[in-house]
């Protein structure tokens, strides 16, 4: 059935639920679990800051891997504990774009991902999870 499975992680309560449902299903299937974790690029208004002092900017920078770095470590701390072996990417480029790429790489039969719940039916033409979804070369589980 499914031997190489994909979650895409961030800071969301969605896809924190997304690797509770990976872990568990990749127990069950004894499949392999990875982990992307897409960086969000540093806001614009940063661009303010690098004008008044450049050397803010990549402390703001520094300060912005150490997150993922903590939170790769976090992902596979909680995998641990649930007696998964996990392995885990980060990816700086456009999201969809690098998660696509990503589960071509690793020839993922399964993407896990959480779904936000919109308001309205329209914005969720625009989400970069259905977008993602759209594009995987795999199938999708998507996971409230």
């Amino acid at each position: 059935m499914f031997q190489r499975i994909v979650v895409v992680y961030s800071e969301s309560l969605e896809s924190r639920r997304a690797l509770t449902s990976a872990i568990q299903l990749s127990k069950a299937l004894r499949a392999e679990l990875h982990a992307v974790i897409t960086m969000q690029n540093l806001p614009a208004y940063t661009a303010y800051a690098m004008a008044a002092d450049p050397s803010l900017v990549r402390g703001l920078d520094d300060d912005r891997l150490a997150l993922y770095l903590q939170m790769k470590a976090t992902v596979r701390d909680i995998a641990q504990r649930e007696g998964v072996e996990l392995s885990t990417e980060l990816v700086a480029d456009d999201e969809v774009d690098a998660v696509v790429q990503f589960l071509d790489r690793s020839r993922a039969d399964l993407l896990i991902i959480g779904l936000h719940r919109h308001a309205s039916h329209i914005s969720r033409l625009w989400n970069k999870v259905f977008e993602i979804a759209q594009n995987a070369p795999c199938s999708v589980l998507g996971v409230h």
